[in-house]
């Protein structure tokens, strides 16, 4: 009975909640000047409250829609309000368009000038598109939602009935006293007078609004300046689940969110940034919060060997309510990872005691890379000692929808990705969103604090990406595109010679060479391979099945202090292991021209990149 008096409330709470506020516009407004007030309000909140009783069923029948973004319904609620504005502002122009004169019994019809014509097609589907919107406001609506249907769907019926009667009935309440308001000022009799363009004009801009998040931060100084909903709310189920042992609390801080702001990424970096919704909230009643945010973790999928692990296999679903997992995307070939590896290696070493698991994911970019020796023999020079799954055919970087190398997700403990990063830098970002979803499980399971600061690995790599002019280039005739004196994208021998004029980037190959999809071959000791490349750091992956020596020049000259760790003091280096070679570590960015001759031994080129 306590939940039931405290849903009804809870209904009431939600119209004056700072995330629907900017939305009460839309139900008061979009009625003006259109004859029966009364009706059409009523229409607008009865499909309001359908929609949330629709919205919550949906929720727990079906896994596909438990998945589906809060931000999705922002989107498609405010591009529903942005067409009924567009609708009352042009009224002329929309009833003009062609294909709504044609689709007399389509959905568009009825969107378009059924709202014209006053009957309530509009005033329907705007109250189902608030639905989802109004409802995810509350924590009690979570409650009803993960505690009490599960238990009884009776039960969980009648309180949900009884949110929905508070929040239609206050709704229903403010609409038609506005109206009557408006109604005696005389100012709303003409459906296409300024009155109701002005409704448009503020519908157009609440559409817009809703669809970017510009609304949030009204909604944040809303409830940080004058009055916060869901404190009061917080308050009431705290008081509920100290009088009922079946809604147990657990504080969670700063984990769930109710309206989040779209996440960015721009090959850099995503995190939520969303306000709190509430820290009262039951396990069940969280992880469905989490939920409606955030994606779920995908599964480890189609393994193809395992390190680190005793040979046994791991699941990501073995860490679900035990620890906070980071999944590293990577290769061993690759620089950029590489570069990662030490924060990688220090966020291990720093929170894996606190409850950090790390799981590699060892994605190959080449053959080579998919022979699990070849991983083994780098993963203990690298001094890596968390597990790593080998992902010869990409099962798992294809069940996160990953595209780089490298990338890190992070996984919080009810198995929600609530952060991931593409790409090297913003390392403080990510180490701070371990330490919050690390102090999170410590809330949850009450094992102390965590670390804080930041690591600072002895043995990072500096770089200036906005420095580094030359691309990764490849030798083998699948992505030859910077060969520039040979035949790209074509396998097979080639006999090459190096021009007098050599441009900044591109490839020059002298000597014989057979070009295969990956690599570039050749055994001729009169081959060089000449790159004018503007970097500091020049690295080099290639093998060799007995073992290749190369000589290096850079301007003509041989190295001395620039030479990387790969290369002797003679300015040779020997390239056996199918691996990444440190060629040239620069001092100063600029433009170099580097010039490999093959001594002896059979070469297997694969790319340059640079640092």
């Amino acid at each position: 009975m306590i939940l039931f008096l405290i849903s009804f409330l809870a209904g009431v709470l939600t119209v004056l909640a700072p995330c629907t506020l900017s939305l009460l516009p839309v139900i008061v407004g979009g009625n003006i000047g259109e004859g029966n007030t009364k009706l059409h309000s009523f229409v607008v909140t009865l499909s309001l409250g359908l929609s949330v009783i629709l919205f919550t069923l949906i929720l727990k029948v079906s896994t596909v829609f438990i998945n589906v973004p809060q931000t999705f319904w922002q989107i498609f609620s405010g591009v529903i309000i942005f067409i009924l504005g567009f609708i009352m502002l042009f009224p002329g122009i929309w009833e003009s368009i062609p294909l709504i004169g044609k689709l007399n019994l389509g959905s568009n019809r009825m969107l378009a000038t059924g709202y014209q014509k006053k009957n309530f097609t509009g005033d329907i589907i705007m109250g189902a598109a608030l639905g989802p919107v109004f409802s995810t406001c509350s924590p009690t609506y979570f409650i009803i939602l993960a505690t009490v249907l599960p238990k009884s769907i009776g039960a969980g019926l009648v309180d949900l009935l009884a949110y929905v009667v508070g929040l239609c009935g206050f709704l229903l309440i403010i609409s038609i006293l506005s109206q009557k308001a408006i109604e005696k000022l005389g100012i709303a009799s003409d459906n296409r007078g300024w009155i109701k363009r002005t409704i448009g004009v503020i519908f157009l801009i609440l559409g817009i609004a809703i669809v970017f998040g510009f609304d949030q931060k009204i909604e944040l100084s809303l409830s940080s300046h004058i009055f916060d909903v869901t404190k009061i709310e917080q308050k009431l189920l705290t008081v509920q689940g100290g009088n009922n042992n079946s809604l147990p609390v657990n504080s969670v801080t700063g984990g769930i969110t109710a309206n989040p702001a779209t996440a960015s990424n721009s090959g850099a970096t995503k995190t939520d940034s969303a306000a709190t919704v509430t820290s009262s909230l039951s396990q069940a009643a969280r992880i469905v919060a989490e939920s409606l945010i955030y994606p779920k973790e995908p599964e480890i999928t189609d393994p193809s060997g395992f390190i680190n692990t005793d040979g046994q296999p791991i699941k990501l679903s073995d860490f679900v309510g035990k620890k906070v997992v980071l999944v590293d995307f990577w290769t061993y070939s690759c620089i950029n990872c590489l570069r990662t590896l030490p924060y990688v290696k220090a966020w291990y070493q720093k929170y894996s005691d606190q409850g950090l698991e790390i799981i590699s994911i060892h994605t190959p970019e080449f053959a080579f890379e998919k022979v699990q020796s070849n991983v083994e023999n780098a993963v203990k020079s690298l001094g890596i000692d968390y597990p790593v799954v080998m992902d010869n055919d990409y099962g798992t970087w294809n069940a996160f929808g990953n595209e780089y190398w490298p990338r890190e997700y992070l996984i919080n403990l009810d198995g929600f990705i609530v952060h991931d990063h593409a790409g090297e830098g913003d390392y403080d970002v990510t180490e701070q969103a371990i330490q919050k979803a690390l102090a999170e499980r410590a809330d949850i399971l009450g094992t102390g604090n965590v670390s804080g600061g930041t690591v600072a690995p002895t043995d990072a790599i500096s770089v200036s990406p906005n420095q580094v002019n030359s691309p990764e280039t490849y030798f083998g005739s699948n992505r030859n595109e910077y060969l520039a004196n040979g035949t790209q994208s074509t396998s097979g021998l080639q006999t090459l010679s190096i021009p007098d004029n050599i441009s900044t980037n591109s490839l020059y190959l002298s000597g014989t060479w057979n070009f295969n999809p990956e690599y570039a071959e050749t055994s001729d000791t009169t081959a060089k391979i000449i790159y004018k490349y503007d970097s500091k750091n020049l690295y080099f992956v290639a093998s060799s099945a007995l073992g290749a020596n190369i000589k290096i020049l850079v301007d003509g000259e041989p190295l001395t202090t620039d030479r990387g760790a790969d290369v002797n003091a003679d300015s040779t280096a020997l390239i056996k292991d199918n691996r990444l070679y440190k060629i040239i570590q620069g001092t100063d960015y600029g433009e170099h021209t580097l010039e490999i001759d093959v001594l002896n031994g059979t070469l297997d080129a694969y790319t340059f990149t640079f640092g």
